[in-house]
């Protein structure tokens, strides 16, 4: 139980919920009279949130979450502050809690795997371990024998799996992400185009920390997170060495720091004479750290 007065949960949950443009305000409407900040994004396909408050506040919201909208548990991630950090309140309408680029059923999905078994599986022969994150945060940690896609965003994955599928085709595939939902949705994806036996750590990086002590971890790096810690590592300890180039947004270790190709809100290695970085605009290449959960 941690002595700070804010409570800040983070959460995603797929259901069926073709009631979400009305509920829009009534639920807006409950956030503020509880006091709770920050942002929930809520789709037919389910909900997607970080949000703050008291811990009286964020108990009797997710009460309500689980009990009367959705029916079911929900498993969110919590941290603590001293102060409110969200400035507003927001329910946001989207078609998708977080998109893929191509239609997705959802109405089956890979199988989860508990934080304290994914050692076992992803040291498997007959594994690929694949990293359905960012290029970007790839570059500051990763699983060992992970394959890097090499992606800059979520929407590139299908194709790069059609362009790998040899490689994947006939093997168990084991995926992960920051909190788990892009490789929970990534694996609907690949169980509709013919990939049977998928496999997602469930709670994601972050409850692999939590669960798996760092005597045994398989991590190597840090893990790039969506906030202003830019990275944490096993232990959760905010990176004293990461940075964000000012001008791409790529996540920079401390080698890439020493490079001389970067300048600071210049270049970095990684957009130094790339074409999509051009110096006389601001870049729309990549998004902004923050802009994208889980």
């Amino acid at each position: 139980m941690s002595d700070k007065p804010y409570v800040i949960a983070a959460f995603y949950h797929f259901f069926d919920f073709p009631q979400f443009e009305a509920m829009q305000q009534p639920l807006l409407d409950r956030l503020k009279h509880l006091g709770i900040k920050g942002s929930l994004l809520i789709t037919r396909e389910g909900v997607n949130s970080t949000m703050a408050g008291t811990r009286e506040a964020i108990d009797s919201f997710l009460t309500y979450l689980q009990s009367d909208l959705i029916g079911e548990p929900i498993v969110w991630k919590e941290s603590f502050a001293d102060t409110q950090p969200f400035g507003k309140t927001r329910v946001r309408l989207k078609k998708e809690t977080i998109s893929l680029g191509e239609p997705v059923s959802l109405t089956r999905r890979g199988e989860y795997v508990e934080p304290k078994d994914w050692n076992a599986l992803i040291s498997r022969d007959d594994v690929v371990i694949l990293d359905t994150r960012n290029d970007y945060e790839v570059n500051l940690g990763t699983f060992r024998g992970a394959i890097d896609p090499q992606i800059p965003t979520f929407k590139f994955l299908p194709q790069w799996t059609r362009d790998n599928a040899e490689q994947l085709k006939g093997k168990k595939i084991a995926t992960f992400c920051t909190g788990g939902i892009r490789c929970e949705k990534y694996t609907a994806w690949m169980q509709d185009n013919g990939f049977d036996e998928v496999y997602h750590l469930k709670g994601g990086i972050l409850q692999y920390f939590e669960d798996v002590p760092a005597e045994e971890s398989l991590w190597d790096g840090e893990c790039f997170v969506f906030d202003e810690r830019i990275a944490v590592d096993h232990n959760l300890t905010p990176s004293k060495t990461a940075l964000l180039c000012l001008y791409c947004d790529h996540a920079l270790t401390a080698e890439d720091q020493q490079s001389p190709l970067y300048l600071r809100g210049v270049s970095c290695p990684h957009c130094h004479g790339d074409p999509r970085y051009q110096h006389d605009r601001p870049s729309t290449a990549r998004p902004a750290a923050g802009r994208t959960k889980f």
